[in-house]
């Protein structure tokens, strides 16, 4: 199985803010947890990019500690008031990360720092290191089995995201269609980690990874 993402002392992911999750009470970097607010009419809602107006309620990206604080009523009790909690929230928490991913991605690209395509992404690993491979659920396994072992052979512990269709990838980076795509190093692609770390927790995934055994072996 690829290892889960973990920091180390110095590592500067490691480093910024810190919020203590209402579940578990660990106290982690902002970058670690999820960030929900109460909105104007009492509802809970996720909010990924940190944008929202209010109290932030954090928790730790797990589905486990979501459903203990639902179940114990945790969000009320760090608001100090009734929250209303929508009865798909699991869903609607995936859902803004994922779209938290998809959004940074565009921005990366509009930023010169993807490259997409088989070819071009193939001569970029060959060629030099690059910050993570992106590629569709929906691949043909040819083309993905080719992909992967090339990265495997420059960049052995190169992260490797496998969550979305080549469409959802292909509206990100303003396509049709994209089924490979890397992110180049810089700050984005730290972000990228940190985002599919958040979305790989809450949906069990192991690190950052696919959710292709073939990936994880």
């Amino acid at each position: 199985m690829c290892p889960a993402v973990s920091h180390e002392p110095g590592d500067p992911a490691s480093h910024g803010p810190q919020r203590r999750c209402i579940a578990s009470g660990e106290v982690r970097p902002k970058d670690e947890l999820l960030r929900f607010v109460v909105d104007p009419d009492g509802a809970l809602v996720p909010d990924p990019a940190g944008r929202l107006p209010g109290r932030g309620l954090w928790l730790s990206p797990r589905r486990d500690m979501l459903e203990k604080a639902c179940a114990r009523n945790l969000f009320a009790k760090a608001a100090k008031a009734s929250v209303r909690l929508p009865d798909d929230l699991p869903e609607r928490t995936e859902g803004a990360l994922r779209r938290r991913f998809l959004e940074l991605l565009g921005l990366a690209n509009r930023a010169g720092q993807t490259v997409a395509g088989f070819q071009k992404a193939r001569a970029r690993l060959a060629a030099g290191e690059v910050a993570m491979l992106v590629h569709a659920v929906d691949a043909a396994e040819d083309g993905r089995q080719k992909i992967v072992a090339l990265a495997r052979a420059r960049q052995p512990d190169l992260p490797r995201v496998a969550m979305f269709t080549a469409a959802e990838l292909g509206r990100a980076v303003g396509r049709d269609e994209v089924v490979h795509l890397l992110v180049l190093p810089g700050g984005l692609a730290e972000r990228l980690k940190a985002e599919a770390r958040r979305l790989a927790g809450l949906t069990g995934e192991n690190g950052i990874v696919s959710r292709e055994p073939s990936l994880s072996s």
